[in-house]
């Protein structure tokens, strides 16, 4: 059921609100109009969907009146089936729209990745984990910009952390975060035999300054020359730049730009948005346990998803859904996997606003699923 009253109240306001826009008093202050100019844009889709939903209802009746004549009752009937399939489809767009939003969900992301098990073959895998998110990213017209990376002897990374910013990234890549395992066949495999190794994903929303204070006692900011994928240029300079965060015991070390105040811009970021990441673990296990296991909380071992490579297969274990095409997928074609696991969160939000039932699992996910 929608909340009609309250649906009423928001297309009011929306009214008043238009109103209030055009007033004098209003377009002279820049402050007043900004916020109610944010507050309009807040409940404009909504309200859009809501007065969408009281003409589908005028519909209706009308069509259920049409029923009474024997000429028309046909074609009535049909036009009914069709208006109550598409209010169905209305109420549960409202019934989204009116979930608060989370603040999280337009911010810009951190992303980390690291070779878990499996020696060279699970960096290879971090590399290629890595082109997968940035080819995503570059489809998506976001930017990624490199805060470190540890190569190992193959050419494949240790680790590797990176910003990426643009619209809703952490909203599409925050289901990312956990333990992904790869089955292939590593090239220096002399006996065709399949190999089994892993990265773990973590995905973080880029703190502000407001989101996490930090004093100065408490960082221990250390100097160094840099090393890695900058190349001569950087390895010539003392621009690295390695935080600890004394507290928390978090090590933060950035080296990718030749500028060492860039540098420290860019830990003090990652080092943030590690603390927020702290704090929102320990909001979340105060939550049931149905919440905690939904999609996108991107716990560390969460074991999320295999890439098999000769079945050309992809599992995600969370959802139980299967895809015959990691050719593409490697490549950065993530939209399927992401769109669906974005629809299971919507659903468990859903039910637990208490507007609808879930029809899928949403817990952590088991590499013997398969």
């Amino acid at each position: 059921m929608l909340p009609i009253d309250k649906l009423e109240q928001l297309s009011r306001r929306y009214t008043e609100l238009d109103d209030l826009l055009c007033q004098q008093d209003v377009l002279s202050d820049r402050t007043k109009l900004s916020k109610l100019n944010k507050e309009r844009s807040e409940i404009e889709p909504v309200v859009n969907e809501f007065r969408r939903y009281r003409d589908l209802e005028r519909k209706l009746r009308e069509a259920e009146e049409a029923l009474a004549d024997p000429e028309l009752r046909e074609l009535a009937a049909l036009e009914i089936s069709d208006l109550n399939l598409e209010r169905g489809n209305l109420e549960r767009s409202i019934q989204l729209l009116l979930i608060p939003p989370d603040p999280d969900e337009r911010k810009n992301t951190i992303l980390e990745i690291r070779a878990g098990e499996g020696g060279e073959e699970a960096s290879l895998f971090a590399a290629d984990l890595f082109r997968m998110y940035s080819r995503f990213a570059e489809a998506r017209g976001w930017r990624v910009e490199l805060a470190s990376m540890s190569e190992s002897a193959s050419g494949g990374i240790k680790e590797v952390i990176a910003f990426i910013s643009g619209k809703e990234v952490y909203a599409e890549l925050r289901f990312e975060g956990g333990v992904h395992r790869v089955q292939r066949v590593p090239a220096t495999e002399a006996q065709g035999r399949i190999h089994t190794s892993t990265a773990t994903v973590a995905v973080l929303p880029e703190a502000d300054d407001v989101d996490v204070e930090l004093d100065e006692k408490d960082l221990e900011i250390s100097i160094a020359a840099s090393g890695g994928p900058g190349g001569q240029g950087v390895n010539t300079t003392n621009s690295a730049v390695q935080i600890l965060h004394k507290p928390s015991g978090i090590i933060v070390k950035c080296q990718d730009e030749r500028s060492q105040l860039k540098n420290k811009a860019k830990a003090l970021k990652v080092l943030r948005s590690r603390l927020l990441d702290i704090e929102r673990e320990k909001q979340e296990a105060a939550v049931s346990a149905e919440r905690r296991g939904m999609v996108g909380t991107g716990e560390r071992s969460q074991k999320i998803r295999t890439y098999n490579y000769p079945q050309n297969r992809v599992t995600d274990h969370r959802i139980k859904l299967t895809l015959s095409k990691l050719d593409r997928i490697i490549e950065g074609d993530l939209t399927e996997v992401i769109s669906a696991l974005r629809a299971e969160r919507q659903a468990a939000l859903l039910q637990d606003a208490g507007a609808a039932p879930r029809t899928g699992g949403l817990g952590g996910g088991s590499f013997d699923d398969e």
